[in-house]
């Protein structure tokens, strides 16, 4: 989260290279993910991803723009 406070609505970007589970694919760094929604649990941050779909992703691995 680099230190930054996200809300439900935050456009944010992907800091690292992420394998998606049960696929041969790779979520790239500096991908951008628009309209983000907070949940609780271990991954934090639901999104639909273009190209991907939904996904579940750790903010510990994205940043807010």
């Amino acid at each position: 989260m680099n230190g930054n406070v996200l809300n439900d609505g935050d456009t944010i970007t992907v800091i690292k290279d992420l394998k998606v589970k049960g696929s041969s694919s790779v979520l790239k760094q500096g991908t951008k993910v628009k309209n983000i929604r907070l949940i609780n649990g271990d991954h934090d941050i639901d999104c639909k991803i273009s190209g991907f779909g939904a996904m579940k992703l750790k903010s510990e691995f994205i940043k807010k723009i």
